[in-house]
Protein backbone atom coordinates (compact mmCIF):
# COMPACT_ATOMS: atom_id res chain seq x y z
CA UNK A 1 0.00 0.00 0.00
CA UNK A 2 1.46 3.07 -0.74
CA UNK A 3 0.20 6.87 0.59
CA UNK A 4 -0.85 9.36 -1.81
CA UNK A 5 -2.20 13.05 -1.77
CA UNK A 6 -5.51 13.54 -3.39
CA UNK A 7 -4.87 16.89 -3.58
CA UNK A 8 -2.10 16.57 -6.01
CA UNK A 9 -4.58 14.56 -8.14
CA UNK A 10 -7.54 16.29 -7.92
CA UNK A 11 -6.47 20.17 -7.40
CA UNK A 12 -9.62 21.31 -8.16
CA UNK A 13 -11.71 19.22 -5.64
CA UNK A 14 -9.24 19.44 -2.76
CA UNK A 15 -7.76 22.55 -1.53
CA UNK A 16 -6.24 21.38 1.66
CA UNK A 17 -3.66 17.43 1.88
CA UNK A 18 -5.79 14.96 1.94
CA UNK A 19 -3.77 11.83 2.29
CA UNK A 20 -5.06 8.53 1.62
CA UNK A 21 -3.53 4.94 1.30
CA UNK A 22 -3.88 2.63 -1.89
CA UNK A 23 -2.87 -0.78 -3.55
CA UNK A 24 0.23 -0.40 -5.32
CA UNK A 25 -1.43 -0.97 -8.71
CA UNK A 26 -3.47 2.09 -8.44
CA UNK A 27 -0.37 4.07 -7.54
CA UNK A 28 1.57 2.80 -10.31
CA UNK A 29 -1.67 4.30 -12.45
CA UNK A 30 -1.76 7.56 -11.53
CA UNK A 31 2.06 7.70 -12.03
CA UNK A 32 1.80 6.63 -15.30
CA UNK A 33 -1.00 9.14 -16.17
CA UNK A 34 1.34 12.16 -14.46
CA UNK A 35 3.81 11.05 -16.91
CA UNK A 36 2.29 10.54 -20.01
CA UNK A 37 0.73 14.07 -18.93
CA UNK A 38 3.80 15.57 -18.76
CA UNK A 39 4.84 14.18 -22.06
CA UNK A 40 2.03 15.27 -23.72
CA UNK A 41 2.56 19.04 -22.40
CA UNK A 42 5.84 19.03 -23.46
CA UNK A 43 5.18 17.69 -26.98
CA UNK A 44 2.96 20.39 -27.40
CA UNK A 45 5.32 23.37 -26.35
CA UNK A 46 7.83 21.70 -28.47
CA UNK A 47 6.08 21.66 -31.60
CA UNK A 48 3.65 24.60 -30.51
CA UNK A 49 0.75 22.72 -31.12
CA UNK A 50 -2.91 24.88 -29.82
CA UNK A 51 -4.63 21.75 -30.65
CA UNK A 52 -4.89 18.37 -29.30
CA UNK A 53 -2.07 16.01 -30.66
CA UNK A 54 -3.67 12.70 -29.85
CA UNK A 55 -6.79 12.85 -31.76
CA UNK A 56 -7.15 13.22 -35.67
CA UNK A 57 -10.78 14.47 -35.72
CA UNK A 58 -10.15 17.81 -35.63
CA UNK A 59 -12.52 18.93 -33.02
CA UNK A 60 -10.28 20.87 -30.97
CA UNK A 61 -8.71 22.92 -33.88
CA UNK A 62 -11.95 23.81 -35.26
CA UNK A 63 -12.78 25.42 -31.53
CA UNK A 64 -10.18 27.37 -32.12
CA UNK A 65 -11.66 29.10 -35.57
CA UNK A 66 -15.06 30.91 -35.04
CA UNK A 67 -17.73 29.75 -37.58
CA UNK A 68 -19.34 32.25 -39.77
CA UNK A 69 -22.62 34.06 -39.27
CA UNK A 70 -25.44 33.61 -41.82
CA UNK A 71 -24.90 37.11 -43.08
CA UNK A 72 -20.67 36.22 -43.53
CA UNK A 73 -22.39 32.68 -45.23
CA UNK A 74 -24.98 34.18 -47.87
CA UNK A 75 -22.42 37.29 -48.45
CA UNK A 76 -19.78 34.37 -49.31
CA UNK A 77 -21.82 32.64 -51.21
CA UNK A 78 -22.99 35.87 -52.94
CA UNK A 79 -19.38 36.42 -54.00
CA UNK A 80 -18.87 32.98 -55.75
CA UNK A 81 -22.15 33.22 -57.68
CA UNK A 82 -20.46 36.45 -58.87
CA UNK A 83 -17.21 35.54 -59.66
CA UNK A 84 -18.79 32.05 -61.44
CA UNK A 85 -21.03 34.56 -63.27
CA UNK A 86 -17.84 36.65 -64.28
CA UNK A 87 -15.80 33.95 -65.53
CA UNK A 88 -18.32 32.15 -67.29
CA UNK A 89 -18.87 35.66 -69.36
CA UNK A 90 -15.27 34.86 -70.73
CA UNK A 91 -14.97 33.49 -74.19
CA UNK A 92 -14.45 29.56 -73.77
CA UNK A 93 -10.77 29.32 -74.17
CA UNK A 94 -10.23 32.58 -71.55
CA UNK A 95 -11.88 30.43 -68.77
CA UNK A 96 -10.55 27.02 -69.29
CA UNK A 97 -7.25 28.51 -68.26
CA UNK A 98 -8.37 30.71 -65.65
CA UNK A 99 -10.16 27.79 -64.36
CA UNK A 100 -6.99 25.12 -64.73
CA UNK A 101 -4.38 27.86 -63.08
CA UNK A 102 -6.18 29.23 -60.15
CA UNK A 103 -8.93 26.58 -59.23
CA UNK A 104 -6.85 23.25 -60.56
CA UNK A 105 -3.57 24.62 -59.63
CA UNK A 106 -1.67 24.37 -62.61
CA UNK A 107 0.98 26.08 -63.80
CA UNK A 108 0.89 28.44 -66.78
CA UNK A 109 3.56 26.28 -68.30
CA UNK A 110 1.90 22.87 -68.10
CA UNK A 111 -1.72 24.82 -69.47
CA UNK A 112 0.86 25.68 -72.53
CA UNK A 113 2.04 22.25 -73.11
CA UNK A 114 -1.44 20.74 -72.53
CA UNK A 115 -2.75 22.71 -75.45
CA UNK A 116 0.61 22.79 -77.58
CA UNK A 117 1.01 26.62 -77.24
CA UNK A 118 3.04 29.19 -75.84
CA UNK A 119 3.68 30.22 -72.35
CA UNK A 120 3.41 33.83 -73.01
CA UNK A 121 0.10 33.58 -75.14
CA UNK A 122 -1.50 31.48 -72.14
CA UNK A 123 0.23 34.22 -69.53
CA UNK A 124 -1.51 37.17 -71.93
CA UNK A 125 -4.53 35.17 -72.25
CA UNK A 126 -5.03 35.22 -68.71
CA UNK A 127 -4.23 39.15 -68.05
CA UNK A 128 -7.36 39.64 -70.42
CA UNK A 129 -9.28 37.27 -68.50
CA UNK A 130 -8.39 38.40 -65.11
CA UNK A 131 -8.70 42.09 -66.45
CA UNK A 132 -12.23 41.42 -68.03
CA UNK A 133 -13.67 39.55 -64.63
CA UNK A 134 -12.52 42.64 -62.56
CA UNK A 135 -14.61 44.90 -65.00
CA UNK A 136 -17.38 42.74 -64.35
CA UNK A 137 -17.21 42.33 -60.87
CA UNK A 138 -17.11 46.24 -60.55
CA UNK A 139 -20.33 46.30 -61.80
CA UNK A 140 -21.97 44.44 -58.67
CA UNK A 141 -19.71 46.59 -56.06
Amino acid sequence: MKTINLKDIYPYYFTEDKWIDVPDELAQIFIEYARAEETYERTKRRYNATYSLDRGDGIERDILFVSLSPHELYERKLTQEQLHAAIASLPDKQAKRIYAHFFLGMSKTAIARAEGVSKVSVAESIERGLCSIEKFLKKFL
